[in-house]
């Protein structure tokens, strides 16, 4: 590999990283340059010339577009660690005259939506002038969204794994799964039941591949018993609230959603045997990533939140 020329380095731009980044998600010359505001030949010669000074090819240009190198990929995920550190620089400055104002980037699951909003309500009535921006997705993906610094802060639930040394979580609550229904489901006058007598009852349960179908799963399998048969299946947790509201139907949830202020006038924990926490949730930032301003006052806020509501009551 060819010695790269640091001084023809020092020439690259911010600008130029980002528009490698934009290349990278639209694959195309044309796209990048209607979201950049740029001419197509104006793109073209700044990465020229990108590839000129590191001495790399870091684009395959096709006739069907452009897709970014293995070179690319390298140069792109340290772009990314340098954009971020530049708008983290100016988000700090911004915080010597007022630490207040700034932006917050969260990752959720839908089950830990319930707890989001509790945390946004309560630090949006103290800074008012703190914006949220919030990503609901599958635990995976939020991950891969926080790595690449495109959101903050992950509150989600956190069972550390092989290749997540680069990742720091702060416990917040254990979370725990229990059956809900509608406060007019008949089994909700009854006294004490037990999961095999819900068995042939209208379920709705999330997907068999998603990380909440396999937490509803282990409280079957705590009282021995398989999932019983779903009558609807969807990873939309706005659907199983919205079939749980016909009293027709039940479901698992999080004693989370169960306790959240939009739904405790009419859901209702079918009084089962004592259900036991299904894992921790925690507040996941990145450990090499420096946190402060409003990243921090909500990261603060979840604590306190999560310390002074009862979810598991």
């Amino acid at each position: 590999m060819a010695k790269i020329d640091l001084w023809q380095a020092r020439r690259l731009k911010l600008r130029d990283f980002q528009m490698l980044e934009v290349l990278a998600e639209t694959g195309s010359m044309a796209a990048a340059a209607e979201e950049l505001g740029l001419s197509q030949p104006a793109i073209s010669k700044a990465m020229a010339e990108m590839e000129h000074s590191l001495k790399a090819q870091l684009l395959d240009r096709t006739a069907r577009g452009v897709e970014v190198t293995e070179s690319g990929r390298v140069w792109l995920e340290r772009g990314r660690v340098i954009l971020d550190e530049a708008r983290q620089g100016v988000i700090d400055l911004e915080r010597l005259s007022d630490p207040t104002k700034g932006e917050v980037r969260i990752g959720t699951t839908e089950p830990g939506a319930a707890i989001v909003s509790e945390i946004v309500n309560s630090l949006s009535r103290r800074h008012p002038r703190i914006k949220f921006q919030i990503i609901v997705s599958d635990a995976s993906s939020l991950r891969s969204e926080l790595r690449e610094r495109k959101v903050d802060v992950l509150i989600a639930f956190w069972s550390p794994a092989a290749g997540e040394d680069d990742l720091n979580a702060e416990i917040l609550y254990k979370a725990i799964y229990t059956v809900a229904a509608d406060h007019r489901h008949p089994v909700i006058r009854r006294k004490q039941l037990s999961l095999f007598e819900l068995t042939d009852e209208l379920w709705a349960f999330p997907p068999s591949d998603s990380l909440q179908r396999r937490l509803v799963e282990d409280l079957f399998h705590r009282s021995k018993l398989k999932l019983p048969q779903a009558t609807v299946t969807t990873l939309s947790y706005y659907m199983m609230l919205n079939l749980l509201a016909t009293g027709r139907f039940l479901s698992a949830l999080p004693i989370t959603m169960l306790q959240h202020p939009s739904n405790k006038a009419w859901l209702r924990a079918v009084p089962i045997e004592k259900v036991e926490p299904a894992g921790t949730v925690a507040a996941i930032t990145l450990k090499k990533r420096r946190m402060g301003g409003a990243v921090k006052l909500f990261v603060d806020e979840s604590r306190s939140v999560s310390k002074h509501m009862s979810w598991g009551k």
